[in-house]
Order: structure tokens, then C-alpha cells, then sequence
């Protein structure tokens, strides 16, 4: 039997990550797409608890079957593990994103919301950005960079507990150094709210803003890796706590 790979996105189904990510995971396995119906861009984790969910089936063929889900990723992920497999999946697979997911935007990303979501449920997952946010971004030069990435986890698996962040540069594959197992760079958006006025004369708002990295010149991060023409590769898990502040804490607190 073939492996079953679960694809999902934070683009929405018409996005051409998600439509290279199919291509690359069939030629790996049967695969089922479940994909929000418009973008979810920035929603990290969240869920869907006011409205219902819907979804509706968009493709059935042999080997593929994709369907839409008006939530999150988060979300498709859930109902699809929930309400549309008949098996554990071998792999989920979240991407390709428009746009770079590295640093402290892996906490903003839907795209990475998803894989961790895959995660906490013990599926290996992988989460693809690429480094072009623009709708008509090519694909198709990076395709066997992804797809030997894929096949690899696909055949080892992943600790469990953790998943994979995974940047490509948009260059030339050519030109790609190879790829660096690298930490998460710290740094932070800076925000900007533009202001503007409508024809009604009331206000609204749209957040614009610059990312800022506070160790340019460690050469052990994701920053470093994609400006200097690498791919990176960061392991994330989902245990958050910092094992460091536990000693100091408990003599603050006293606790036992």
C-alpha cells in the first residue's frame, strides 16, 4: 500500500505552493489535500469555534483527492484527521508558502500552525516556505528540492514531537549552497498601522511593519542561512517550556 500524505496550506487551495506540493507528494503516495477555500495568511494556531465548518470535496481521481474547508489550517487539519481518513497518515506536509516563515514568523504562520498541529497529533510534518510572496510565484525550479526533502522524512520520520520549518531562498537552484540544519534566528516584526480614510470619512487601518534581526552575524540561524544562499531547515517542537527558568523559578516561588 502506498503511504497516504495529508497536504494542507495557509494560502488557500487555489495557491501554487500548495498546487507544487501535490504534484511533488504524488509522485511519493496517495495524498489528500485539505486546504482553506481563500487565504489564512497570519492565523497561526487558531480554530474555528463560532461558525460551523463546511467542506466540500473539489477533485477525486486515483491518488488525489482534494477537498476545501472554510477554517484554518489548524482547522483542516483536525477534520480532515478527524472526519476524512480511513487510515493514520505516513506524512502531513504544510506549504508551500508564499513567503518566508523563518525566525519568530514561524509563531504568526498558519502554514507552520498546520504542521505543528500534525505534530501534536505524532504525524511527521514538514512545513515549505518559499521566499516569494507574490501569487505568481515559480515553483517549479524547486520542486526536487522539495520532493527529495519530503522522500527523506518520509522514509527516517521525525522525532516525535517535532517538526520542520523549512526555507527556500528564491534564487536559482543552481545557486543553492545546499541546506543548513539551523536554529530559529531572534528578532521580531516591528509594526506600522497605516492610517487611512474611507469615502465616509472614517479611519481604518493597515498593518505594514519591518522585520528586525537582533543577531545578524550568527551564522548558526535561518537568517544567516537564507542570506547567505542556503536552504533552512529548523526543528520545532511543541514543547514551549523553557527548561532553563525552572531552577530560578522554583527558588522565587519556593516550589518543590
Amino acid at each position: 500500500m502506498k503511504p497516504l500524505i495529508l497536504l494542507t496550506n495557509d494560502d488557500g487551495y487555489r495557491a501554487g505552493g500548495i498546487k507544487a506540493l501535490t504534484k511533488v507528494a504524488r509522485q511519493l503516495g496517495d495524498v489528500l489535500v485539505v486546504a482553506p477555500v481563500d487565504g489564512q495568511s497570519g492565523m497561526s494556531h487558531a480554530m474555528t469555534v463560532k461558525v460551523p465548518l463546511r467542506i466540500e470535496k473539489r477533485t477525486e481521481e486515483e491518488g488525489l483527492t482534494i477537498y476545501t474547508c472554510n477554517g484554518t489550517p489548524t482547522d483542516c487539519v483536525k477534520i480532515a484527521l478527524d472526519r476524512l481518513l480511513d487510515r493514520q497518515p505516513s506524512l502531513l506536509l504544510a506549504g508551500v508558502n508564499h513567503g518566508s516563515n523563518s525566525s519568530s514568523s514561524v509563531l504568526y504562520s498558519g502554514t507552520m500552525a498546520a504542521a505543528m498541529e500534525g505534530c501534536m497529533c505524532k504525524l511527521p510534518a514538514i512545513g515549505f516556505s518559499l521566499l516569494d510572496h507574490t501569487p505568481t510565484a515559480d515553483f517549479d525550479p524547486y520542486l526536487n528540492i522539495i520532493r527529495d526533502i519530503t522522500k527523506t522524512i518520509l522514509a527516517n520520520g521525525l522525532r516525535t514531537g517535532t517538526c520542520l520549518n523549512v526555507n527556500i531562498p528564491k534564487i536559482s537552484p543552481a545557486d543553492i549552497k545546499g541546506i543548513r540544519i539551523c536554529r530559529q534566528a531572534k528578532g521580531y516584526w516591528k509594526e506600522e498601522f497605516e492610517r487611512h480614510v474611507d469615502p465616509a470619512q472614517r479611519e481604518y487601518f493597515w498593518l505594514t511593519g519591518d522585520f528586525c534581526n537582533e543577531e545578524p552575524n550568527a551564522e548558526d540561524t535561518d537568517e544567516w542561512a537564507l542570506r547567505h544562499n542556503y536552504i533552512s531547515m529548523v526543528p520545532v517542537q511543541i514543547d514551549m517550556t523553557c527548561y532553563q527558568s525552572i531552577p530560578n523559578l522554583k527558588k522565587l516561588f519556593k516550589s518543590t
